[in-house]
């Protein structure tokens, strides 16, 4: 296969798990696994100090966790992380999202799943597979924004850039409705919900609807 490969680096404490990883990706040629190292820290300083696209971390290694990696390689380099891990834990998820990770990815998908996921966080995506999704849909299911804000709360600020129809379409795609879904709830048609959707884009910089839902949950988090 012609092209330059991804260049991927391993971050996990079991051995077993690193090379079972390198092995799996190295098979394919779109891959290029540059470095394989066993805690948090050590991620970190090899995407300080050498070339790579996307970082595999942990959650649980020693030294350094891997959302604490993630927050440093994402502010401090180009490398893009995606976290890898047997958690599926509310907490985790939302932290992962904070930290900068460009994903959240259970172990238990077969391999073609997680190559998939590396080319798609590669290429400027972000993963989050149903499991993740269903967790977020969890917490955020019935909350009213209206009773999370209040005069000068960091809810207030950052949603006081949308209208009134805009935080509703919002509040709707967090709770894992579809455009024909919100449309229906709203007595509007899909255009007009796309027509939400991309002013609500162009407002926060995102890129799709999974980040909106991520938008929302974490800034009701903060308030």
């Amino acid at each position: 296969m012609s092209g330059i490969p991804i260049k991927v680096l391993i971050a996990d404490d079991d051995a077993l798990i690193r090379e079972g990883l390198k092995i799996i990706l190295e098979l394919d040629d779109r891959f290029q696994v540059v470095g394989c190292v066993e805690n948090g820290e050590k991620a970190v300083e090899f995407c300080m100090n050498n070339q790579a696209d996307v970082a595999l971390l942990d959650v649980r290694m020693p030294v350094m966790d891997g959302l604490a990696a993630a927050k440093s390689i994402s502010s401090g380099t180009s490398v893009r992380p995606l976290i890898l891990t047997t958690f599926d834990d509310d907490e985790f998820i939302i932290n992962a999202i904070k930290s900068g990770a460009k994903g959240y990815l259970l172990k238990n998908n077969p391999p073609e799943r997680m190559k998939d996921a590396i080319k798609l966080v590669h290429d400027g995506g972000t993963v989050m597979q149903d499991a993740v999704m269903d967790k977020l849909k969890e917490s955020i299911d019935g909350i009213d924004i209206t009773k999370k804000k209040s005069k000068g709360s960091i809810a207030d600020t950052l949603f006081s850039r949308f209208s009134e129809r805009e935080m509703e379409v919002i509040e709707l795609i967090s709770k894992g409705m579809s455009n024909k879904e919100i449309a229906g709830k709203m007595f509007i048609s899909e255009g007009t919900v796309k027509n939400y959707i991309t002013s609500v884009l162009n407002k926060t910089g995102l890129e799709h609807r999974t980040q909106i839902a991520i938008y929302y949950l974490n800034t009701l988090r903060q308030a």
